[in-house]
């Protein structure tokens, strides 16, 4: 069983890309980010022509996640369902074969001393305690998404450029220990333990071209569903090319 993440960052200017990645690679599960499209304008029909089930959250200009499965999707559930006022669509969760599947885009924080990193702070808590509140650390449980934080100092390319920013830093990196706590573990690293493959390029600097990137894009599992997990690598062909986004598709798969 293949799952992925992708920040498509934008479905209407990548569409075509995504329509060519899912017949070429066909995962089991997508979890798509930054959609940066209402509901209505997602391409729904093209997507379920190639054997997708689809569960969307979007948002008109900003934000947006979705999942496609292969096989149906239940008990879709849409946001952190907290009593906290927030218009951002970054949360889309639903079992999938037993699977609890959660896709998340996390805030990005903007600058460390803007309201924008006090909301991701936040944010990170919120989703903490909606995982309290929702699941158990013994189910079959995998976090996907663009997480916006660098792990590991060998998560980033050039940390004397990057770290210290709200992406690389020892608060944000705690913020992310307290929901790794919930009892979730990053199955992607024990298959590239010594670092250096990074999963977002900025666009700013020709960062990919200069091979300046980070591992800003997570898989965490629950142990169950964590020892199942037989590789995970990163698409890094599809960062190349006109239009590609600045995000590669990230892949784990695991044993049925």
């Amino acid at each position: 069983m293949k799952l992925v993440t992708w920040n498509i960052n934008s479905v209407r200017a990548r569409e075509q890309r995504l329509l060519e990645w899912l017949t070429k690679h066909q995962p089991d599960v997508i979890c798509l980010q930054e959609l940066k499209v209402t509901d209505d304008l997602f391409p729904r029909d093209k997507v379920e022509a190639l054997g997708y089930q689809v569960a969307t959250h979007g948002q008109k200009t900003y934000n947006g996640v979705a999942i496609l499965s292969r096989t149906p999707l239940e008990d879709v559930r849409i946001g952190l369902g907290d009593d906290v006022e927030d218009d951002h669509a970054r949360l889309i969760s639903a079992k999938v074969e037993g699977i609890r599947v959660i896709c998340g885009y996390f805030p990005n924080g903007g600058d460390m001393s803007s309201d924008k990193y006090v909301y991701k702070l936040r944010w990170f808590e919120r989703l903490r305690a909606h995982l309290d509140r929702n699941f158990s650390k013994d189910e079959p449980l995998a976090l996907l998404g663009d997480y916006n934080v660098a792990t590991f100092g060998d998560d980033i390319a050039r940390p004397e450029e990057l770290e210290g920013t709200v992406l690389a830093n020892p608060e944000i990196r705690e913020a992310l220990a307290r929901i790794r706590d919930f009892g979730l573990s990053d199955v992607f690293r024990p298959f590239h333990p010594r670092g250096g493959v990074y999963t977002w390029w900025d666009y700013r600097g020709m960062g990919f071209e200069r091979g300046n990137g980070m591992r800003i894009d997570h898989h965490y599992y629950t142990a169950c569903l964590a020892k199942r997990v037989i590789g995970a690598a990163v698409d890094r062909k599809e960062r190349e090319g006109k239009g590609a986004s600045d995000h590669a598709p990230v892949l784990v798969e695991i044993q049925h």
